[in-house]
């Protein structure tokens, strides 16, 4: 019998070639989020007449689809780069639908803002308000179908947690914001949808990493795990601050900041955890291992279990 052989290299390379995206990715994934975020909470404080706080949501939407745009075009390293890829849609690849999805969102998001700012064409605000708000779901889970296409072992393996988690942290960033910065008697819708965002959050995280199984340790340890402690305090102090602010409104904004360094951190955790899962031969071998066992294993229990046939005569 020949031992298991212990998975280091592929002829002295590394099995996965781990990304090459920097800190201006997870940054993107963040600011992403808050723009998705930010342009649903303006519409529903619009809805129902909180006017300052819909402003605060519109420009927080604007500048976060500007900085997310930008951060996109420093990473591809000039803008003719972003302008090639809406050369074609291609609906099987998630790069060229978020591409589109970036391209609609943010003309949207800034043509609201600049309607309620500058007070003119209020039919034009109000319908490019409720694109805007309809593209957010799109914009804020994108960016996780995009991940969970690769062959990172620790996102491709959370694929149907990840979006959860990316749309949860949207709106508990969002939310934040509106808390922040939007005028004390306004902000309680935004508080509570902070935290259902951070609830989201944290039960997403939950349910990822017992599905990981064995892959969670890239969240438990190194730069990832001290990234999503560090988001998991913030995000239970944010809660903290939340609730103490309905009465002590600086308190208030204090959680809200926390949570909203929270969610950061979060983009942070899952980024970092990815490049460690790449970067670990193990986590790209044993997994396949597990499954070629399981379908063996389902192979020979499905002969077992198959009648015995009596010949034809």
């Amino acid at each position: 019998m020949v031992p298991p052989a212990a998975p280091t290299s592929y002829y002295g390379r590394p099995i996965l070639k781990p990304p090459v995206w920097k800190w201006l990715i997870p940054a993107y994934f963040f600011t992403g989020g808050l723009a998705a975020g930010s342009s649903a909470v303006a519409l529903a404080a619009a809805l129902t007449g909180r006017g300052r706080l819909a402003r605060v949501s519109r420009l927080a939407s604007t500048g976060a689809v500007i900085g997310s745009t930008a951060l996109l075009v420093a990473d591809l390293g000039r803008p003719g780069r972003f302008a090639n890829m809406l050369r074609t849609a291609k609906v099987t690849s998630p790069m060229s639908v978020g591409s589109w999805i970036l391209a609609a969102f943010g003309p949207a998001s800034a043509l609201a803002t600049a309607s309620d700012v500058l007070a003119i064409a209020p039919e034009v605000g109000r319908a490019a308000e409720v694109a805007a708000a309809a593209l957010s779901p799109a914009l804020a889970t994108y960016t996780a179908v995009l991940i969970a296409d690769t062959s990172v072992p620790v996102w491709q393996q959370a694929a149907s947690e990840l979006p959860a988690l990316f749309a949860s942290s949207a709106l508990a960033s969002a939310g934040a914001i509106g808390a922040l910065f939007g005028p004390a008697c306004e902000t309680g819708p935004a508080r509570l949808l902070t935290a259902i965002g951070v609830s989201g959050e944290l039960a997403s995280t939950a349910v990822m990493e017992r599905k990981l199984g064995q892959l969670s340790e890239n969240y438990h340890g190194g730069r990832a795990g001290r990234l999503a402690r560090a988001a998991k305090i913030l995000d239970a102090a944010g809660l903290v601050g939340l609730g103490l602010g309905r009465r002590r409104p600086p308190l208030g904004r204090l959680g809200a900041a926390a949570i909203l360094l929270g969610s950061l951190a979060e983009r942070f955790a899952v980024f970092e955890a990815g490049m460690a899962s790449a970067r670990d031969p193990h986590q790209t071998v044993e997994p396949q291992r597990a499954r070629l066992d399981a379908r063996d294993r389902a192979a020979r229990s499905g002969a077992a279990d198959a009648p015995e046939r009596t010949p034809a005569h």
